[in-house]
């Protein structure tokens, strides 16, 4: 078996990664390709958790707007469709024969587990996939924040978070040719910057418990497992 650079890994997906390029809703064959790369890198013997958006089926801040829906609502429908995300996710991984489970900060007993910290890392260590929905249960706050936040639980050697592109560019690759990738970046660069990569709060979640983060596009085959094998895709963040 290769050597990897890392034992334990945090993938931060969005919702998006779950539908088709300017569709919405769960696609089959999107969330096929996601459930082979986790099983590419858990056939290597890392223990893999992820976290996944919920904006493929209810952006909580945009069904409040403009409707009597409150705000607040609004991320709690947010948080349960993460969990609709996950479950979708887990059956997936389990036809590949991935053992998962699924822990959600929302009580939603009847589909999944409640998040518990020590449970979760005991469900790591026993090779399972573990998948975090409902964020962390509070409205106001991301994905993104919640992964940092899982990742630091766990104790997780590194967060990955999937972009659209395979790292951070010195400006918009799809709109500049010149533009090239940039390899690492410390955390204060990021947030002195404001580069956008996540929100200021998960890259100081990050900061403060020493998890770095690697920006890499999943929709490039073999990248996932390329980053744990570290053979420096993305781009990496960390303090320096």
């Amino acid at each position: 078996m290769a050597e990897t650079k890392y034992r334990r890994v945090l993938l931060k997906i969005s919702g998006e990664a779950l539908c088709a390029a300017g569709a919405t809703g769960i696609d089959g064959r999107e969330v096929q390709r996601l459930a082979e790369e986790v099983k590419l890198v858990a056939d290597l013997g890392v223990q893999v958790c992820l976290v996944v958006g919920g904006g493929n089926l209810v952006r909580g801040s945009v069904i409040a707007k403009d409707s009597p829906i409150e705000e607040s609502t609004g991320h709690y429908m947010g948080m349960l469709a993460t969990v609709v995300n996950a479950l979708a996710v887990q059956d997936t991984l389990e036809s590949l024969s991935v053992p998962t489970r699924v822990q959600s900060a929302l009580a939603v007993d009847t589909v999944c587990e409640p998040f518990i910290r020590r449970r979760a890392i005991r469900h790591l260590e026993k090779g399972r996939v573990v998948i975090f929905a409902s964020g962390t249960g509070n409205p106001f706050v991301t994905t993104d924040t919640g992964a940092a936040l899982r990742a630091s639980e766990v104790r997780a050697d590194v967060l990955l978070k999937a972009t659209k592109v395979d790292g951070v560019y010195s400006a918009d690759p799809v709109t500049d040719p010149t533009a090239t990738r940039i390899e690492r970046l410390t955390y204060n660069e990021v947030i002195d910057r404001r580069l956008g990569i996540m929100d200021v709060s998960a890259i100081d979640l990050c900061q403060r418990s020493g998890v770095p983060i690697i920006v890499l596009d999943l929709k490039k085959p073999g990248n996932m497992r390329a980053v744990v094998l570290g053979e420096g895709v993305g781009t990496l963040i960390d303090a320096g």
